[in-house]
């Protein structure tokens, strides 16, 4: 398969807000987020001899399930940007944890609908610089300034209740309103349940 690299999520959202942001996660379509950081910086050291186009030496954040890191994450530093390397994604997960049982490869489809919400769902493709809205809401709810999961509500917080937390966040930064799907999902008593038995309670701040 052709590699294919997006910008993923917050830099997309942020700069159709007309928000700053220097920071940047590369979503990679056939290696690791490791394997192409390290091509990346072989790539550059060869090819430029100018200093200020050097790559910062690449760190490799290990997986952080508790911290709501799921896979291995490459950062580095070029041209004053913060750049993560991650590969597009798909996941599963069990009953009863919030950390995935599975993680593999995915299509930028896939990886857009397992995001927590829309409006952070919105890939930017560097190939023909298009902005790619694969749940067809991110933009609709950016205007309108909703916050919605791309997948049900329930669905979506019984996979990982953290995520509710984090729409809370988010409406309350941008000041967007929640969507009625996650309001009805988070009195539900199944939400309550997957709160107490997946988070602990230093992650929610009790």
């Amino acid at each position: 398969d052709s590699l294919e690299i997006r910008i993923a999520g917050g830099w997309v959202r942020d700069k159709l807000l007309g928000v700053e942001s220097n920071d940047l996660d590369l979503a990679i379509s056939s290696l690791t987020g490791t394997q192409f950081a390290q091509h990346f910086s072989n790539f550059i050291s060869i090819h430029s001899n100018q200093k200020d186009l050097s790559l910062s030496k690449i760190a490799i954040i290990e997986a952080r399930p508790d911290q709501s890191k799921h896979l291995e994450t490459a950062t580095s530093k070029f041209l004053n940007l913060e750049l993560d390397f991650v590969q597009l994604r798909n996941e599963s997960y069990h009953s009863d944890s919030r950390i995935p049982s599975d993680i593999r490869f995915g299509t930028p489809k896939e990886d857009a609908m397992r995001r927590d919400i829309t409006i952070n769902a919105l890939f930017y493709n560097i190939h023909n610089d298009q902005i790619e809205d694969q749940t067809e809401l991110g933009l609709e709810d950016l205007k309108n300034g909703l916050i919605r999961t791309p997948l049900p509500a329930l669905e979506t917080f019984q996979d990982d209740p953290l995520r509710l937390l984090r729409c809370i966040r988010f409406s309350s930064r941008f000041g967007f309103r929640l969507d009625d799907q996650i309001i009805q999902a988070a009195q539900s008593d199944q939400i309550t349940m997957a709160l107490q038995e997946k988070i602990s309670r230093e992650r929610i701040g009790i």
